[in-house]
């Protein structure tokens, strides 16, 4: 929980936002004095072409990127789409061998049914207080100044401030109603919107978008779990904790090494396409593990089911999934128009 946190902070919404500054790495330039030197020192065609030969593996890796640096996570991400919607064809007409969630629902008792419901509001209203958040303070020039630093002791800041607050909201025992719990998961959710405030520079248009292309993947992908036998997707936990593992460094990396390199772009590659197809695993995961959990959690136990937790995990998916798909809209992912 706490590296998704982290790959939901600046790493993403800086990008973007900086897209046009990047444009203006006078790359061209490099070359051309590159050049003039060659020819200045008397130096042959054959003999540039020695040097070309000859570049070190650090000239290579921090040379501009190509015109196909984001391929290999563009095909990664349409073969991911592909699956998925073959998953959705396959499980929705039944194909699935045992018992779907769907199926088992039918028999749930009552409280498992509240559990459940209770998960999706509480992750409904997640989503409302960090849209409504990112707006207020978009709209607050301080406050969007203060969010949009870029300093180290602003990052250590909002990291501390982000994963603290999911720390202590995490930690509160549930109890129904209005307490601790709801008020530190209210104020997790309007930090997080805070956090992605800037990304509102990218514009109305496109970021309606972003939510409805995250609305039609989060949907998609809910209805998969749920319409697969009920532990299809539990096995995953392993994989996908190694996979975080790699985005997370990735993403961590991708603020010291900038997309206009070739190494950078590669990585920020990993981080985009890669992160956006390791959270849609997460959100199988989760979805099939709230359910596992709401139907298995003892309905006498010391403490009450907690939703509040359940609910944390999805709408934590669901906030990388959106960032991560405003960015390539916004052409942070090699997908920028001539």
């Amino acid at each position: 929980m706490l590296s998704r946190l982290a790959c939901t902070g600046r790493t993403f919404v800086s990008t973007p936002l900086l897209k046009s500054a990047l444009q203006q790495v006078p790359h061209r330039q490099q070359v051309v004095r590159q050049y003039a030197r060659e020819v200045k020192g008397g130096g042959s065609s054959s003999s540039w072409t020695a040097r070309a030969e000859r570049q070190t593996l650090r000239e290579r890796a921090m040379a501009p990127p190509g015109p196909n640096a984001y391929s290999l996570g563009k095909g990664a991400l349409a073969g991911g789409a592909a699956l998925g919607l073959g998953a959705l064809c396959f499980y929705g007409l039944g194909f699935g061998s045992g018992t779907s969630t769907l199926d088992n629902s039918i028999a749930w008792p009552e409280f498992v049914k509240e559990r459940v419901r209770d998960t999706y509001l509480y992750f409904g209203g997640s989503l409302a207080i960090t849209a409504a958040s990112a707006m207020a303070v978009f709209r607050n020039p301080t406050l969007l100044n203060l969010v949009s630093r870029n300093g180290w002791m602003s990052i250590l800041g909002t990291f501390a401030l982000m994963i603290g607050s999911g720390m202590l909201t995490q930690s509160i025992p549930y109890s129904p109603g209005f307490g601790s719990k709801q008020l530190a998961w209210a104020a997790h959710s309007a930090i997080l919107g805070a956090v992605i405030a800037p990304i509102c520079f990218i514009g109305g248009p496109l970021l309606t978008r972003a939510a409805w292309y995250t609305a039609g993947v989060v949907g998609g992908l809910s209805t998969v779990a749920v319409c697969a036998p009920s532990d299809k997707f539990l096995y995953m936990g392993g994989p996908l904790a190694i996979g975080l593992g790699v985005v997370f460094a990735s993403s961590m990396a991708s603020m010291f090494l900038p997309p206009t390199t070739a190494l950078g772009a590669g990585i920020a590659s990993l981080s985009l396409y890669g992160g956006l197809l390791l959270f849609s695993g997460f959100l199988l995961y989760d979805t099939q593990k709230i359910v596992k959990r709401a139907e298995l959690y003892p309905l006498y136990a010391p403490r009450p089911f907690d939703p509040v937790n359940s609910a944390m995990s999805i709408y934590m998916d669901t906030m990388n999934i959106f960032i991560r798909i405003a960015t390539i809209l916004a052409g942070g992912g090699g997908n920028r128009r001539k």
